[in-house]
């Protein structure tokens, strides 16, 4: 379990550490500005927690922990399973029953599944790769990803059920799949998602609830549903646009108007617009990059990876944080439509900030064992060098 003794200290990524501390530094702050004291310091206890998570978790041997994958994934799907049909899953009257309660604790169990979803298609991919061009095995991929991803799109949870699709396509491409399977995955998907998308805007369609149905119509057609579906994403981009190049902090504004008061929900999928009413256009700029480096620092990790299954569980990890942060802030500035996703390690909520330092601690992990051999990644035809 614990074999210390192969680890250099030198190989621990301290960089990914520290940039992932500094934008929980940046959301405890944004916090404290919006919420007050008593949110911003269940969240710095948060963050300790998740230090606590991310340095042991790096020690304990990623094959180890993958030992135990059957076990990881039957318990998340009964989890998913308990929310949405048990007394245990609750909705915070949102109609989306996404948590479980567990006496005075509350779990959002789609957040920890996202990681039980990498490391099972880290392992299945490295038992199958050489045999992952066979359709059988392409489809048999594919349903262990169905399953729990359907359990969380019934919860209603679209934009988490999204993510997991996301990691799998990343991660089946990454370990070889050919561009014969997914030219024809892509052949029959495009023309089936725009028949779908023609489907759902449609009324009386009944694949999404109302409220999805109305977030995308307001996406389509802003001015239409101003006062309604599209008011939260308005609010957010005045705020956005309110902090200016320096932020309202940095200007020395003391006043308690802020723009981002009128916005939903700003403590979790929305702290995007706090943090550019306060920090301005340089402060987004510097969470972007800091963003980008830490997605940037798990691919470096993948490519000097020991073997298959640390490079999965690298990419999986990036791809993760690559798509919720981007599709947080896209929905922040109006550039997507509204989707409840939180943004990596900054929004409010305990579930989803210990699962990406889980996440995290995985990736550091699969640094210390890394190889002593150049960065590349075979992905069937082709070779991807670093």
């Amino acid at each position: 379990m614990f074999k210390n003794k192969k680890y250099d200290l030198k190989d621990f990524s301290f960089s990914l550490l520290i940039a992932v501390l500094v934008l929980c530094s940046i959301s405890i702050f944004c916090l404290f500005k919006s919420e007050g004291f008593g949110m911003a310091r269940r969240q710095l206890i948060g963050v300790a927690l998740g230090v606590v998570v991310a340095l042991i978790g790096a020690m304990i041997d990623y094959h180890f922990i993958c030992k135990f994958v059957i076990l990881y994934y039957i318990i998340g799907v009964i989890m998913l399973v308990m929310v949405k049909f048990t007394r245990f899953g609750f909705d915070h009257k949102t109609g989306a029953f996404r948590w479980l309660s567990i006496g005075s604790t509350e779990i959002q169990p789609s957040e920890l599944v996202k990681i039980i979803l990498i490391v099972v298609l880290a392992v299945l991919f490295t038992k199958v790769q050489n045999k992952l061009n066979k359709w059988s095995i392409f489809l048999l991929s594919g349903i262990i990803m169905f399953l729990p991803t359907s359990l969380i799109l019934i919860q209603t949870d679209l934009s988490s059920s999204m993510v997991c699709i996301f990691i799998f396509a990343v991660m089946i491409f990454m370990a070889g799949l050919s561009l014969k399977i997914i030219g024809i995955t892509v052949a029959v998907s495009v023309p089936v998602g725009v028949a779908l998308f023609w489907y759902v805007i449609q009324p009386g369609q009944k694949l999404l609830t109302m409220k999805q149905q109305e977030r995308i119509l307001s996406f389509l057609d802003p001015e239409k549903y101003a006062l309604t579906g599209q008011y939260q994403q308005i609010n957010s981009v005045n705020a956005i646009a309110a902090g200016k190049v320096l932020g309202k902090t940095l200007l020395g504004d003391t006043s308690d108007f802020r723009l981002y008061n009128k916005v939903y929900v700003n403590e979790s999928d929305f702290i995007f617009s706090v943090i550019a009413e306060e920090l301005g256009f340089i402060g987004c700029f510097f969470v972007i990059a800091l963003f980008a480096f830490v997605v940037f620092k798990c691919i470096m990790i993948a490519g000097k990876a020991n073997d298959i299954t640390g490079k999965m569980i690298a990419i999986g990890v990036s791809a993760m944080l690559m798509f919720q942060s981007f599709v947080n802030i896209g929905v922040n500035t109006a550039l997507l439509p509204n989707t409840g996703l939180p943004l990596p390690f900054m929004s409010y909520g305990l579930s989803s900030l210990l699962s990406n330092f889980l996440g995290i601690a995985l990736v550091l992990n699969v640094g210390l064992q890394k190889s002593k051999h150049g960065l590349t990644f075979n992905t069937g035809e082709n070779e991807i060098l670093f």
